[in-house]
């Protein structure tokens, strides 16, 4: 959270004392051209990384696959289309960088170590259900018991949760 709040008061401080340099070099209207350009460049770049995504997406699900790559890729071309539409040369280069995919996939596999050693991740195992690493399985539910001496309850439904069944 603090580094979230540091992040927002130095990026826009970064960003102004960039803009005053680059307009010195080269002037008001270059650098405001500059700016447009990179935003027009990115998006495009952005629409064709993304269709991309989502068909290499597709072709995992169609081979009965987890698209956790193109997720991850998705997840990183969202922030990068977001840094590219902010004005600024900084953040112009932070979104160029995850359009290179080799940068979003270290970067993807840091946010995954990440969540490993500090949050909470669900391993999903083929043919299982998912668990979290290092803790138990646990189900926790509240039940009541129901008295049908009479027999007016309507017959119980079949369910697809039943432990000995499998999908």
């Amino acid at each position: 959270m603090a580094l979230v709040l540091l992040a927002l008061i130095l990026v826009p401080i970064a960003e102004i004392a960039v803009f005053i340099q680059v307009g010195g070099l080269i002037g008001l209207g270059p650098t405001l051209l500059c700016i447009v350009l990179s935003a027009v460049l990115g998006l495009w770049l952005l629409r064709r990384q993304g269709l991309k995504t989502v068909r290499d997406a597709q072709a995992s699900l169609n081979r009965n696959e987890a698209p956790v790559r193109e997720l991850v890729d998705g997840v990183c071309l969202f922030f990068a289309g977001a840094f590219l539409l902010t004005p600024g040369f900084i953040t112009d280069a932070i979104g160029f960088l995850l359009m290179i995919p080799p940068v979003r996939h270290w970067a993807g596999a840091a946010v995954i170590r990440y969540f490993r050693k500090h949050g909470r991740m669900t391993i999903v195992t083929p043919g299982g259900p998912p668990r979290s690493p290092g803790r138990p399985d646990v189900i926790d539910g509240d039940y009541q018991e129901v008295d049908d001496s009479d027999g007016d309850l309507p017959p119980a439904k079949e369910s697809r949760w039943r432990p000995d069944s499998r999908p």
